[in-house]
């Protein structure tokens, strides 16, 4: 059978809407593995080079350097007297132990101070049974200096059973990941209907294709993207306009746990390398052959920009053209945003544009990015977070006239300086109309003689004077609690309306943040996209009602490490009347749709029948 009709066979009988019952061909280096099964795609091509293993859970709910909180008291009188009018009653309330998630990032840390147990672990939201309620899928690490993977722990998949408690379904879902993991990316990338997962690792890359049977089959090294070299985060979206998801992979520095470079302080003890001291793995972008495999055209298509040392990425059309662009987070080197010339290729315009150093003209340590139009301007915004004493970054973006530096201007300088961020998300919690910002905080310092490198989590939000204010305080005993945290990921996982948060931290119990605000008007968006594309990433939605209009997009990536759910949460504040909504979909077709307020609503493409 000629290699060509192979893959045509593949992808007709694995990779399209399939059966229950059928036969799955894969193809492992160069070989033709024909395999009969009787339910999905029952093969799993990881499983054939390894030993049988249990993968029972492994993890404990163990409070490892948790401090004990301190009581949850707080005088809103008194920050009013010092803010005026607060600008945010949001509430959370930790929910992951009552709900049944149970699991902790172990980073394998013994006193060595490795790189690789610095930055590690994310997070995704994913419908993985298409019942409506979205599932949660969260990295694992382990010892990354062993090469026996049936030592190691597995990344973890808690099913969503109907909002109202999760359990771990990762023995029957067959979903067996023990490599070093550090991010995860969800996409529906063969447009069968079924949320698919991409998972970043210090070792080789992972692709889960979802069977659409409650089961799961690793089919990265078949697909062309297991990239073996040290990935972060990864974002899918469609970057060369052929309506189907493409898949941008940041990646860090050229380092081996099992063989490490040796960093010294000057009384001789072991600390962490400075990234900058390490050469930087090049980015891929794998660009889907429509098949089900993928083939990295970054430099073909001008993403190849030099020593990045990519941490953080998000695809949204930054420039209101119609066409997705890519910013990048990188570590101690100018970030870069590449703009789609509309024919597939891209040109790195972040100096240009004033978005890839700070307002002094210096890089920073970039690690994680929110993406939304803060100001209501009509352009998407970029807060990017960074490395202890730089502080984070907010860049306004001003259209035609390109990014600027608002972070002192808007009070966002200050309180960020003695933290060290990761995830975050800006989005509207409590539906006031003005966005807060939640930033994942903790230091990387892991050699034996540094300070304690915890830290608390941070909520921003914007008063009536355009001043951003530290709401955190107010918002839960979890801002009172210092943490190892890095991805942040949001989603309405209970069904009743608001943005929840799922927080993965080292070495402590993952966080699940169940919204309790108080809420003013809203509209809660979710979309069913063309068959290539089903999650609809890149749609993007105006919002008109009794203020002024403004934009929204469901975005490729974002935060760091993790996959938000494909919804777009939009407050209202006090408009009450209908609401107008024009749509611009990912294919470019645009309509136009009014709503009432306080619903959720699920719109479908007008290209689908």
């Amino acid at each position: 059978m000629p290699f060509s009709s192979t893959l045509s066979t593949l992808y007709a009988t694995v990779l399209k809407p399939r059966p229950r019952f059928g036969l799955s061909v894969m193809v492992s280096r160069g070989a033709l593995l024909i395999v009969a099964f009787t339910s999905g795609c029952n093969y799993s091509p990881m499983a054939s080079n390894q030993s049988t293993r249990s993968i029972e859970a492994q993890e404990t709910t163990s409070s490892i350097g948790i401090d004990t909180p301190s009581p949850f008291q707080f005088d809103i009188d008194a920050l009013e007297r010092k803010y005026g009018t607060l600008p945010s009653r949001v509430r959370f309330q930790q929910a992951e132990s009552e709900l049944g998630i149970f699991h902790v990032y172990q980073n394998g840390a013994q006193g060595r101070a490795l790189l690789v147990e610095t930055i590690g672990g994310g997070c995704g939201w994913l419908d993985m049974d298409n019942d409506g309620y979205f599932d949660l899928l969260v990295n694992q690490g382990g010892d990354p200096t062993t090469d026996d993977l049936n030592t190691r722990p597995s990344d973890r998949l808690f099913r969503n059973i109907a909002g109202e408690r999760f359990e771990d379904i990762s023995p029957s879902a067959r979903l067996e990941e023990p490599f070093y993991s550090q991010g995860i990316a969800i996409g529906d990338f063969n447009g069968d209907g079924w949320d698919d997962a991409y998972i970043t690792n210090v070792e080789r890359n992972t692709l889960w294709l979802n069977c659409g049977d409650g089961t799961f089959l690793e089919i990265g090294e078949w697909s062309g993207v297991a990239d073996p070299r040290w990935g972060t985060s990864a974002a899918w979206g469609d970057l060369d306009g052929d309506q189907d998801l493409d898949l941008y992979v940041c990646n860090y520095c050229v380092y081996d746990p099992k063989n490490p470079q040796e960093c010294k302080d000057p009384a001789g003890v072991d600390t962490i390398c400075n990234p900058h001291m390490l050469e930087a793995w090049p980015d891929a972008c794998f660009i889907n052959q429509g098949d089900g495999t993928f083939r990295d055209e970054a430099e073909a298509r001008g993403m190849h920009g030099k020593n990045g040392r990519a941490l953080g990425v998000a695809i949204a059309d930054f420039t209101n053209d119609g066409y997705p662009d890519v910013y990048v987070a990188n570590d101690t080197t100018a970030n870069f945003l590449y703009i789609n010339q509309g024919d597939g290729t891209f040109l790195d315009e972040a100096a240009v544009r004033g978005c890839a150093v700070d307002r002094e003209g210096n890089p920073q340590g970039s690690m994680g990015i929110a993406v939304a139009d803060y100001d209501h301007n009509g352009w998407l915004d970029i807060y990017c977070t960074h490395y202890y004493e730089e502080s984070n970054t907010l860049y306004a973006n001003l259209g035609d006239h390109g990014f600027i530096d608002r972070t002192a201007v808007a009070g966002l300088h200050q309180p960020t300086l003695p933290f060290l961020g990761f995830g975050t998300v800006m989005e509207d919690f409590d539906a006031d109309g003005r966005f807060e910002v939640f930033i994942a905080n903790g230091h990387v310092d892991n050699s034996r003689r540094a300070a304690d490198p915890r830290m608390p989590a941070q909520l921003f939000s914007v008063t009536n004077q355009g001043n951003w204010v530290d709401v955190g305080v107010t918002a839960s005993r979890y801002f009172h609690q210092k943490f190892l945290a890095r991805g942040v990921a949001s989603c309405d996982f209970d069904g009743d309306g608001d943005l929840d948060l799922c927080v993965v931290s080292e070495n402590d119990p993952t966080v699940l943040l169940r919204n309790v605000s108080d809420r003013q008007n809203w509209l809660l968006l979710e979309f069913i996209g063309l068959d290539t594309n089903r999650r609809a990433i890149g749609t993007r939605v105006t919002i008109i009602d009794d203020h002024s209009p403004w934009t929204t997009e469901l975005i490729g990536g974002g935060s760091y490490a993790s996959s938000s759910a494909p919804q777009l949460f939009v407050g209202l504040g006090n408009s009450s009347s209908e609401v107008r909504l024009n749509i611009r979909w990912p294919d470019g077709l645009v309509e136009s749709q009014t709503s009432q307020v306080n619903r959720a609503i699920r719109l479908k493409s007008p290209g689908l029948p």
